[in-house]
């Protein structure tokens, strides 16, 4: 069951695409799914760049790339 805030916005949007609730709902997980992997990218990109670097300076700073982009650290 949908809290009443978002059942309301899903009939909304059956109504405005002429569509079923059902529909909706599986347009906005795929939505939700897309963009939970657009997230996970660029961890996923500097984690291999960890994992491939050699030099000790290149790895100290990428070690520490995840702090500043969550913290805003520099």
């Amino acid at each position: 069951m949908l809290p009443a805030g978002a059942a309301r916005r899903v009939k909304a949007m059956t109504r405005a695409k002429n569509s079923s609730v059902s529909r909706v709902l599986a347009s906005l997980a795929e939505d939700g799914l897309r963009h939970a992997g657009r997230q996970r990218q660029p961890f996923m990109e500097l984690a291999e760049r960890f994992r491939e670097a050699a030099d000790p300076g290149e790895v100290q700073s990428l070690g520490e790339e995840p702090g500043r982009a969550v913290f805003g650290r520099r």
